[in-house]
């Protein structure tokens, strides 16, 4: 009972990092998203270290300040910092309230699915895959969900709200078009939010003790916490209330004991044991720990089997990801349009950085506000799976805007200052002639053109009429030309992409052939 204030701590932690990162994903107007997003994001373990293998930075170190946090008092960042593992508390809440009692118990640890998820992630990681980790790390899975399911929701919501306002006409909420959906990754999103439901619903956090790679990592690291929370046995009258609510199942009452490497640090144990039977201190290794050490350190020939095939099968993933890095993206016109490359958003670099360093969280996704940002299929391969893509056939990237490069949390899209952006040749425009309505029925158009913020695309004389021409050195790619394309269904402009960024140059500014003397007079 005396350290029952611990539960209300972590509450308040949690809801500090929950709702922020939950705004930034559902911010429908982006009023905050540059100004929180580096202070909540900046913890998230695997993001942080994948930018920091990547940039090898100090700057990216909170995955360095978890460890740490982890061996002083152990899993705090799956109690508080991970929004996943919030999401779980708030399920598991409204779950106990259905429930004429809390019906937690001690259950043996899922050792051999938690380290088999972690051995994958692992594997992959070491191969330079980012793979395992586009499925499997929390953020990325909670802003998956977040992207897919609950944002669509909110937009249809603020739409319902926006049309009952213009009733009495009050327009002070504008009404928002979702532009697309990928259906690849609405399918994940649900699949995995439907197991954190129903594992959370039935067994409280099995889900960070037994799919979770990172959850398992400091797991493994909470052993040798300095600060563990133990039975003190004088106190202890094994009245079980503490296993009642141990979300974790990692209490066992009946003989006294905690398995420290599943616990997530809830405290919801402290504030149930009615004799101070708990306690938080640090603790010494003992003989009984020692020799249960031992038990658990043997491993059958089932286990070295199952690591041999994971890294038989991880190597042959590989394969087919190189046998499919470049999708042909056919286009069912007179002539076929050839899409070699997609297009990585402007700040990632190059497709090579940016697939090396995604994690797919969709943060990016859900703050463009053109939404040109859409989850990739096997554009980039089938190991880049989820991992953004410029889709100008929904929208295209906003010249003036910078949201993405000050929001993506693992260095896969690098901060740009707004000049500098608009110089970042993310790709080049590519016109087909025979394509063009100018072409297949004799009439000018220019829409094209008239989009593009750069001047690249202009209209010259072809036939007594106009026709697009594409000047690349100025082209940055934005798609703008490419989703104003008025031809149906196909495209006669399109955007190739730049497998390594490129600078383009400065369009220069043409001046007024007639100048205005600011002396005279208005003249009408």
């Amino acid at each position: 009972m005396k350290l029952a204030h611990l539960k209300r701590l972590r509450v308040v932690v949690s809801l500090l990092f929950f709702l922020p990162i939950t705004f930034l994903f559902i911010d429908l107007q982006n009023y905050y998203v540059s100004s929180i997003s580096e202070y909540v994001l900046y913890f998230q373990f695997l993001p942080s270290l994948v930018k920091f293998l990547n940039l090898l930075t100090f700057v990216s170190i909170g995955f360095i300040i978890i460890l740490l946090l982890t061996f002083l008092f152990g899993r705090v960042y799956c109690s508080s910092v991970c929004p996943l593992g919030t999401l779980q508390d708030l399920i598991i809440k409204i779950s106990n309230r259905k429930k004429s009692k809390k019906s937690f118990e001690f259950s043996n640890p899922k050792n051999y699915w938690r380290y088999s998820f972690l051995i994958i992630t692992t594997v992959f990681l070491i191969s330079g895959s980012l793979f395992a980790v586009n499925l499997l790390d929390p953020f990325s899975s909670y802003g998956k969900i977040i992207t897919n399911i609950f944002r669509p929701l909110f937009m249809f919501l603020n739409n319902l709200i926006s049309s009952l306002l213009e009733q009495f006409d009050n327009y002070s909420i504008l009404p928002i078009e979702l532009k697309g959906m990928a259906l690849p990754a609405v399918t994940f999103a649900v699949l995995i939010f439907g197991i954190v439901l129903w594992l959370s619903f039935k067994h409280g956090r099995l889900y960070c003790n037994s799919v979770c790679p990172v959850g398992t990592l400091l797991g493994l690291i909470s052993k040798y916490s300095l600060f563990k929370i133990s039975v003190d046995e004088n106190n202890c009258i094994s009245c079980g209330e503490c296993e009642l609510v141990c979300k974790a199942n990692c209490i066992d009452s009946e003989n006294k004991h905690v398995d420290f490497s599943r616990c997530i640090n809830c405290f919801n144990c402290f504030d149930s044991c009615p004799t101070n039977g708990l306690v938080y201190k640090r603790e010494m290794l003992n003989v009984k720990s020692q020799k249960r050490k031992k038990n658990q350190s043997k491993v059958d020939s089932n286990r070295r089997n199952f690591i041999r095939q994971t890294a038989v099968y991880t190597f042959g993933l590989s394969i087919l990801a190189k046998a499919q890095e470049k999708i042909e993206v056919y286009v069912k016109n007179k002539t076929p349009i050839n899409r070699l490359n997609p297009i990585s958003p402007p700040g990632s670099k190059s497709i090579e950085h940016f697939t090396d360093s995604c994690t797919a969280c969709h943060l990016c996704v859900s703050v463009c506000p053109t939404q040109v940002l859409q989850p990739s299929f096997l554009e980039y391969g089938f190991l880049g799976m989820m991992q953004p893509r410029m889709d100008n056939k929904t929208s295209f990237c906003n010249y003036d805007c910078i949201i993405c490069t000050e929001v993506c949390p693992s260095g896969a899209i690098l901060p740009l200052g707004l000049e500098e952006k608009k110089l970042v040749q993310i790709g080049k425009a590519k016109f087909v002639k025979e394509n063009c309505v100018v072409e297949t029925q004799k009439t000018n158009c220019g829409a094209c053109a008239e989009h593009c913020p750069t001047k690249a695309v202009h209209m010259v004389p072809y036939n007594k009429i106009k026709i697009p021409e594409v000047d690349e050195e100025i082209c940055i790619g934005c798609g703008a030309c490419e989703f104003a394309c008025p031809t149906i269904p196909y495209k006669a402009i399109y955007v190739e992409g730049n497998t390594i960024h490129q600078a383009a140059k400065k369009p220069q500014q043409k001046e007024l052939e007639n100048e205005v003397d600011l002396k005279e007079e208005f003249p009408f």
